[in-house]
């Protein structure tokens, strides 16, 4: 079933958590489609009690080719919304909003964002020294990851590739296609000649390219996929603000600013199923943050 909600709808439908149980308010995941759902899984094996909303700002896919500007005001928007509909804490299941927006946005909102940066980082150099990383245009150029790995360990060797191919086709759900392993091997072609040890996925879409990544690949090359650190990262925030729900979750609810089938249509590969789901309108978003600023 797919449902394009009245704005009341959108605004407050969520909004069932009784401020004296905070607990049990639902985390906010967000990505610009269904990249994020790499994470929405370690989620949900990492925390199986947690109510989430997962957001995908699917109308305006990619972010990775997208300003600074454009990235931040983008993650506004989206937060305000999860700000409104109660979230206890939101996850940037995004690389290219943790390197353009992060630290902006955690200092304009009241409850703990997440990124996929940096415990991405932290678990590479645990596996290796030379280090490469496949990651859109927007986060390449930004050097977050290669700047939070070196931050870590100085004596490693970073290399990135800008990949902007990948999460069109991903999408697009051309993953088996003979075009995207074309493309997939000239993007890792110039990695495997500097003989890196460890790659991250630098983009929570790639993971679902996985299997063509793990084949081209030297077997001896190790795959960080930073959405098992986020989901431990969000584990152990919870724990420190004694946030943890210990009721039975409510179901998750997935709400997109684009076409709810094609969404749907294409997450039905990694969710096991079709979910329900909802489209916001961006004109509420607006209102709302009129509302905030006056």
């Amino acid at each position: 079933m797919f449902l394009s909600s009245t704005k009341e709808s959108l605004l407050g439908l969520f909004n069932y958590c009784d401020t004296r149980e905070p607990q049990r308010a639902p985390i906010g995941v967000f990505d610009s489609g269904v990249g994020g759902l790499t994470v929405l899984r370690e989620l949900y094996r990492q925390l199986q009690n947690e109510s989430i909303i997962y957001f995908g700002d699917t109308a305006r896919l990619p972010y990775g080719i997208r300003s600074q500007a454009e990235i931040i005001q983008f993650n506004r928007e989206i937060l305000t919304w999860m700000q409104h509909v109660g979230v206890k804490m939101a996850v940037m299941a995004c690389n290219t909003s943790s390197a353009l927006a992060l630290e902006t946005v955690r200092e304009e909102f009241d409850f703990p964002i997440i990124g996929v940066i940096l415990p991405g980082a932290k678990a590479a150099v645990q596996h290796g020294k030379r280090i490469g990383v496949i990651a859109t245009p927007a986060t390449a150029k930004s050097n977050a990851y290669k700047n939070a790995i070196l931050e870590i360990e100085a004596h490693a060797i970073v290399w990135q590739v800008s990949c902007p191919e990948f999460v069109p086709l991903i999408e697009q759900n051309r993953i088996h296609d003979p075009y995207t392993v074309e493309v997939a091997t000239s993007y890792l072609e110039p990695l495997i000649q500097q003989n890196i040890d460890t790659l991250i996925y630098g983009c929570t879409h790639y993971p679902h390219l996985s299997p063509i990544i793990r084949s081209l690949l030297p077997s001896t090359v190790n795959l960080v996929d930073p959405a098992v650190y986020v989901a431990s990262a969000c584990a152990t925030e919870l724990d420190l603000l004694n946030l943890r729900n210990n009721f039975p979750p409510m179901p998750t609810r997935f709400v997109v600013s684009g076409c709810p089938q094609t969404f749907a249509q294409t997450s039905v590969n990694w969710l096991g199923c079709t979910p329900s789901v909802e489209v916001l309108d961006f004109t509420a978003i607006h209102n709302l943050q009129q509302n905030v600023v006056t």
